[in-house]
C-alpha cells in the first residue's frame, strides 16, 4: 500500500496528484517538438506533427513533413506539405486535423493525412496575414480564432457552418498583444487579450477593459493565459511570476500563487478533476514542471527532454519523444481506499478480501469492522469506483475483486453498478492497448459516451475492435455492429486495387440482409470515388428501390433508374425518372425510351393529359394512334378553343383521325356535331337566345318552348331523330309551357307514334285532371285501366277490367279502392271474381 502512493504529491491538505506513464513513446522523432508545430486531441486522440517547420537553416528545397501520430506514437500518416505556411494547427471535436495557413486559408485533413476541404477566413485575412491562431470547441462544434497582422480579430464558432466574425477593434493598439485566448460566455465566444498592463475583452459588438478580482498589484504585463476544458475558470502568468487563478468573468478569484519565476513559460494548461471542488495548474518551462494551486506550496517536476501539454477533462497528458504520461488529482475513492493508514470502509474491504486469500482470520475481523459500522454497502461501492480510476489492470482487478468480496455479504445490494463498472473497464483496457493508443480514464470515457468511441474507433479502421465490443455489450444491431459494417463497406470501397467484382462480392458476403445498412450508402461512397460499375453492382443488394433510383438517377444511368422504377410498381418514383429523363434527353431519344416501357408510356400519357397536351398529340402521332389522337382534338376542340370556327376545325381533324383509325361511327359523330354547331350559330344569331353547346335534343326543346315548331321539326329530319323520341321532346315542352290548346291540336296531328298514356301522365304530373281526361279516352285497351286510374275514375276502370276479365288489372283496380267512396266498386270487383271462378 506504501509502494502503490510513493508517487502521489500532495498540494496543501486536501489533495493528492499522481503522474503515472500511459506509453513508452516509439515513435522515432529526429527533432525536438519545439522544432515542430504541435496539435494533441483531447480524449486520448491522436497527434499531429509538422517537421522541419520553415526553419531558416533548413535549405528551400526541403519540404515540411505532416506527419499524425496515435497517442501511443504509432505512426497513422504522413505526408510531404505543399502548400503554403502554417501558423497552427489543431484538431476539431471530430478529429478533423485543421491547418491554418497564413494566407487565411484553413485545410481540413483526416486522421489517415486524407484531404478533406478547406475554406477561407476572408479577404481581409488575406491581405493582412496571420500572425497567430487558436483552434477552439465549443457545444455548437469546433472554432477558429485569428489574429492578423492588423492586429485585429476575426473568428468563426463552427467550422461545421462557417459564420465568419470581425470582432470590434482594440483602441490603440500597434503591436501583437503578449498573449490571447478563446473563452465562451451565455454560449457566444469572446476574445481576451493582454497589452501591457491591460487585459481587453472583445465580444461581437464592443471592446471593453476588465480586471481581475484581486490581483496583485506591480504587474506591468500578463505573460500566458489559460481557459479551464469547460471554459468556466481563467488562469494569468504575470511578469512578476505570480499565476492568478478565478472565473473565467474575471469576477471572482479562486487564488493566486507567485512561483518566483519571471520567465514566461512554454506551456500553462487546467488540471481539474470533474466534480471537484480543487483548482489546480499545471505550468511548463524547459525543463520544469509546475502544479499549482490553492495552496502555499506547489509540486515541482524536472523534465528530462522537450515535452508539450494536452488538457483534458480530467487532467492533463504529457508527452515527449520517449514518454506519454498522464498527470490529475487522486479521485477521492482512491484517496480513501490507498491513503496511508486509511480506515475507510473501502480500505478495510480491500485488505478483508486479501487476508481471505491468504486464508487468513483476519478477515472475519475486518468485515466485523465494517458491517458493525454498517458501512459494507459503502465499501463495495467504494471499490467500485476506485477501480474505474485506475489505469493498470492487476490494480483493477484486486479492487473488483474485494467488492465482489463484499457483495456476499450483502442482501440486497444492486449488481448493475459492478457489471457496468467490470464491462466499461473492459472496453478502456481495450483501447488503452498500445496498438490502439486511445488512452481514455473512465471520467472522458462517460463524457465521450461509447457512441462516439466507436466512432473514433472505426476512423481508425479498427472494424474488428469496435465490432466486439458493440457484441460484448450487446447494443442494438443499428446502433452498433450494422453502422460498423456500413463503415467498413464505405472503406472497403476505397481500395481500388480489388476488382469491382470482388470488392461488391465481399461486402454482399459480409452484410448480407443486415438491418439499419443500406447498401445504397455504400454505393454512393463508391461513385463519389469514380467506381460507378460497383456502384451499379451494389444497388443490385439494395432491396428498396426509393434508395435505387435517385443514386442511378445521379450517375447518369437513366434507363437502369426507369426498370428499377417500374419493377418497384411505384407510381410517384417512375414519375420522378420521367421527368429526369424529359430533361436528359431529346425528345425522339425520350419518346424511343417510353415506346420500351409500356408502363412508363401509360403514366406519361396520363401526366400529360393534365399537364403537358401538345407533348400528348406528339405521343399519338409518333405512335400513329389515331383514335386517340381524334379523341384529343375533340377535348382540345371544347377545351382551347373559343371561336366556332376553331372548334369546327379540331373538329374535322378529329373526324379524319378517326377515319385513318377505320372508326366510322365516331367520324360521323364528329361530322353530326360539327354540323349542329354550325346551325346553332344560325339559330342563335338567328333567334337569339343561347343554343351555342347545347345538345341536340336540348336545341329541339329549346325551339319548341320560343315557339318555332317547324324549326324544331326540321332540325328532327335533318338529325334523323326517330319520331317517338320528337313526339316525346315536343310532349314535354308544350307540357312546360302549359299551351294546352297548341298540345291538344299536336295529338290530332296524326297518329301517336307513342301512344296516349303518356299525354295522360304529362297532364297530370302538371295537375292537370281535365286535360288528361282528354286524353284518356283516347288511349288503347291495353293501357285503359291505368289511364283511367291516373285521372282517379275508379268506378269506370273497374268496369274496363271487369269486362277485360284481366286479373292483374282487376287486383290493381282493387288496390286503388279506398274507404267507403269506394267500396261498392270494391264488391263489385270482388263478384266478377267469383262468377269468373265458377266459370
Amino acid at each position: 500500500m506504501d509502494c502503490y502512493t510513493a508517487n502521489w504529491n500532495p498540494l496543501g491538505d486536501s489533495a493528492f496528484y499522481r503522474k503515472y506513464e500511459l506509453y513508452s513513446m516509439d515513435w522515432d522523432l529526429k527533432e525536438e517538438l519545439k522544432d515542430c508545430l504541435v496539435a494533441a486531441a483531447p480524449y486520448g486522440g491522436p497527434i499531429a506533427l509538422l517537421r522541419n517547420h520553415w526553419r531558416k537553416e533548413k535549405a528551400a528545397s526541403v519540404r515540411p513533413v505532416l506527419e499524425i501520430y496515435s497517442a501511443s506514437g504509432i505512426l497513422l500518416a504522413s505526408l510531404l506539405w505543399k502548400s503554403g505556411r502554417v501558423v497552427s494547427l489543431g484538431w476539431s471535436a471530430e478529429e478533423e486535423l485543421l491547418c491554418v495557413q497564413e494566407d487565411g486559408a484553413v485545410l481540413v485533413y483526416g486522421l489517415h493525412g486524407d484531404f478533406r476541404r478547406h475554406f477561407s477566413m476572408g479577404n481581409e485575412v488575406l491581405q493582412n496575414r496571420v500572425l497567430d491562431a487558436r483552434i477552439f470547441h465549443t457545444e455548437f462544434g469546433s472554432g477558429v480564432a485569428i489574429l492578423t497582422g492588423a492586429y485585429r480579430f476575426t473568428l468563426s464558432a463552427n467550422v461545421g457552418d462557417l459564420k465568419l466574425r470581425r470582432m470590434p477593434e482594440v483602441p490603440g493598439l500597434q503591436s501583437a498583444p503578449s498573449c490571447w485566448t478563446t473563452l465562451c460566455h451565455d454560449r457566444v465566444p469572446h476574445i481576451l487579450l493582454a497589452v501591457g498592463p491591460d487585459l481587453y475583452i472583445l465580444d461581437h459588438a464592443t471592446c471593453s477593459t476588465v480586471t481581475p478580482a484581486g490581483l496583485a498589484p506591480g504587474v506591468s504585463s500578463f505573460l500566458q493565459m489559460a481557459v479551464s476544458f469547460t471554459y468556466r475558470h481563467l488562469a494569468l502568468f504575470t511578469d512578476t511570476g505570480s499565476i492568478w487563478m478565478g472565473t473565467a468573468s474575471l469576477k471572482e478569484k479562486l487564488c493566486e500563487f507567485n512561483c518566483n519565476i519571471r520567465a514566461p513559460p512554454k506551456q500553462m494548461v487546467w488540471c481539474s478533476r470533474p466534480r471537484s471542488k480543487e483548482r489546480a495548474v499545471v505550468v511548463a518551462w524547459e525543463r520544469r514542471l509546475m502544479v499549482v494551486g490553492n495552496a502555499p506550496e506547489s509540486i515541482q517536476f524536472v523534465l528530462d527532454e522537450d515535452s508539450y501539454l494536452v488538457p483534458e477533462l480530467d487532467g492533463v497528458r504529457i508527452f515527449s519523444r520517449t514518454t506519454h504520461e498522464f498527470l490529475h488529482e487522486v479521485p477521492v475513492a482512491s484517496e480513501e481506499i490507498f491513503k496511508i493508514a486509511s480506515m475507510a470502509p473501502g480500505a478495510l474491504l480491500l485488505e478483508a478480501q486479501k487476508e481471505y486469500e491468504k486464508e487468513s482470520q483476519k478477515a472475519d475481523e475486518y468485515l466485523r469492522e465494517i458491517q458493525e459500522l454498517g458501512q459494507l454497502t459503502q465499501a463495495v461501492q467504494q471499490c467500485i469506483e476506485a477501480a474505474g480510476h485506475e489505469h493498470q489492470p492487476d490494480m483493477q482487478k484486486s479492487l473488483l475483486r474485494a467488492a465482489s468480496f463484499g457483495k456476499c455479504f450483502l442482501d440486497r445490494f444492486p449488481p448493475d453498478s459492478f457489471v457496468h463498472m467490470c464491462q466499461d473497464l473492459r472496453v478502456l483496457n481495450a483501447v488503452r492497448d498500445y496498438h490502439i493508443g486511445i488512452p481514455l480514464t473512465y471520467s472522458q470515457y462517460k463524457q465521450l459516451t461509447i457512441q462516439v468511441l466507436l466512432d473514433r474507433l472505426v476512423l481508425r479502421r479498427l472494424y474488428p475492435l469496435a465490432i466486439q465490443i458493440c457484441e460484448y455489450l450487446r447494443l442494438p444491431e443499428v446502433q452498433g455492429v450494422s453502422r460498423i459494417l456500413a463503415h467498413w463497406a464505405c472503406y472497403k470501397v476505397q481500395q481500388k486495387d480489388v476488382s469491382d467484382e470482388d470488392v461488391a462480392r465481399a461486402i454482399n458476403q459480409k452484410l448480407g440482409d443486415t438491418p439499419g445498412v443500406s447498401y445504397s450508402d455504400i454505393a454512393a461512397r463508391a461513385y463519389g470515388c469514380g467506381r460507378t460499375e460497383l456502384a451499379i453492382k451494389l444497388l443490385e443488394y439494395e432491396p428498396r428501390s426509393g434508395e435505387q433510383v435517385p443514386l442511378l438517377l445521379k450517375m447518369k444511368r437513366s434507363k437502369l433508374a426507369l426498370s428499377k422504377a417500374i419493377e418497384s410498381g411505384d407510381t410517384d418514383l417512375v414519375f420522378t425518372v420521367l421527368l429526369h429523363l424529359k430533361n436528359e434527353l431529346n425528345r425522339g431519344d425520350f419518346f424511343m425510351t417510353l415506346r420500351n416501357q409500356p408502363m412508363a408510356l401509360s403514366l406519361y400519357r396520363q401526366f400529360c393529359k393534365h399537364q403537358e397536351l401538345d407533348t400528348l398529340k406528339d405521343l399519338y402521332n409518333q405512335d400513329d394512334n389515331h383514335q386517340e389522337l381524334g379523341s384529343f382534338h375533340i377535348r382540345a376542340s371544347y377545351a382551347a378553343e373559343e371561336r366556332i370556327e376553331g372548334r369546327v376545325a379540331a373538329l374535322q381533324t378529329a373526324a379524319d383521325a378517326f377515319y385513318k383509325a377505320k372508326n366510322e361511327f365516331a367520324a360521323k359523330a364528329t361530322e353530326d356535331q360539327m354540323k349542329l354547331l354550325r346551325l346553332q350559330r344560325r339559330l342563335q344569331d338567328e333567334l337569339g337566345g343561347q343554343f351555342l353547346d347545347l345538345p341536340l335534343h336540348d336545341t329541339v326543346t329549346t325551339l319548341i318552348l320560343g315557339g318555332h315548331n317547324k324549326r324544331a321539326e326540321q332540325l328532327a329530319r335533318d338529325f334523323r331523330i326517330p319520331d317517338k323520341r320528337l313526339w316525346w321532346l315536343k310532349l314535354t315542352a308544350l307540357a312546360d309551357l302549359e299551351d294546352w290548346e297548341e298540345l291538344e291540336k299536336f295529338s290530332k296531328s296524326k297518329k301517336s307514334p307513342i301512344g296516349y298514356l303518356p299525354f295522360v301522365e304529362i297532364c297530370m304530373k302538371q295537375h292537370n285532371k281535365y286535360e288528361a281526361k282528354k286524353y284518356a279516352s283516347r288511349v288503347g285497351p291495353e293501357q285503359k285501366v291505368k289511364a283511367l286510374l291516373l285521372v282517379g275514375d275508379v268506378a269506370q276502370a273497374a268496369d274496363v277490367a271487369i269486362e277485360h276479365r284481366n286479373e292483374a288489372e282487376l287486383s290493381l283496380v282493387l288496390s286503388h279502392c279506398t274507404g267507403a267512396t269506394d267500396g261498392a266498386t270494391a264488391e263489385k270487383i270482388q263478384r266478377a271474381r267469383a262468377q269468373a271462378q265458377k266459370k
